[in-house]
């Protein structure tokens, strides 16, 4: 049961009292965990269209729950983003009660950080600072999902970000993989998993490793991009047209607030 205890003239917590902030420091790190993860298997999935548009399409099917429905419910798409944003929500109050709270305790902050030098210190700020960019460009990003979750595929994706959606895409990329990176970094010496921190030269290590798989997702989100900004110029996506794989022969709705789209027996598509 709480209860304070009384030191001369000051009331402090009592010994059980003190492990609240222990446990909200493990769902915090838990919480980010379960962001990171989800992060790259997004990043994995966005960027299957590397390897064609029938690929991305079956990826774009699966998240509309292809598996166990016969037409495509893209509601299933909202409810995961509400989902990621809750957990995001979540994992943001509890980062947001470790930052200084005034600027007195910035300014001491950032002397004391000057003057040690430390490496782990300053990507301690990294994470802050792309922790409050995430604020802003996250939460656009999981509302857009939330509001239209049909406008995922080959060619919407391509046409969201051939018309400027590319901005958004690019600051995203850099926040989340830097800051998931360095909180992965951050959780594991924390915790001290797997003993990979045991020794200054397995800390360095480890931090090498999480520099090069940043890198690698960098890489990745980079050349994903290029690859929508390549499809965006195609005539079909400029005239509002959807892809379906060739071969089908369906009615789906455009990429715009125009009629539906009938599509050939041939996989291309026509205005009806």
């Amino acid at each position: 049961m709480s209860r304070l205890d009384t030191v001369g003239d000051t009331l402090v917590l009592a010994p059980g009292d003190r492990r609240w902030p222990a446990w909200l420091d493990l769902l915090q790190g838990l919480s980010g965990l379960l962001l990171v993860l989800f992060m790259w298997a997004h990043l994995f999935a966005v960027s299957s269209i590397l390897l064609g548009k029938p690929a991305m399409y079956r990826v774009t099917r699966f998240f509309e729950g292809s598996l166990f429905f016969d037409t495509p419910q893209p509601w299933l798409v909202s409810l995961v983003a509400l989902f990621i944003f809750v957990i995001f929500v979540l994992h943001t109050l509890l980062a947001l009660r470790k930052l200084p709270s005034g600027y007195r305790q910035w300014r001491a902050w950032l002397v004391h950080m000057g003057g040690m030098r430390h490496e782990e210190t300053s990507l301690w700020l990294v994470q802050v600072i792309t922790g409050l960019v995430l604020m802003f460009f996250a939460t656009a990003h999981l509302l857009e999902l939330f509001l239209h979750p049909s406008n995922i595929g080959p060619h919407a994706s391509a046409a969201r970000i051939a018309s400027g959606g590319w901005v958004l895409g690019l600051v995203l990329l850099l926040s989340v993989e830097v800051h998931a990176g360095i909180g992965l970094y951050r959780l594991i010496v924390k915790w001290g998993w797997f003993g990979l921190v045991d020794t200054a030269a397995r800390r360095r290590r480890l931090r090498r490793f999480v520099y090069a798989l940043v890198a690698f997702f960098l890489l990745l989100g980079v050349t994903t991009q290029m690859a929508y900004l390549r499809i965006g110029k195609e005539s079909a996506v400029r005239d509002g047209l959807r892809y379906v794989p060739p071969g089908s022969a369906q009615i789906v709705p455009p990429l715009s607030d125009e009629a539906p789209l009938r599509i050939s027996q041939t996989g291309e598509e026509v205005k009806r």
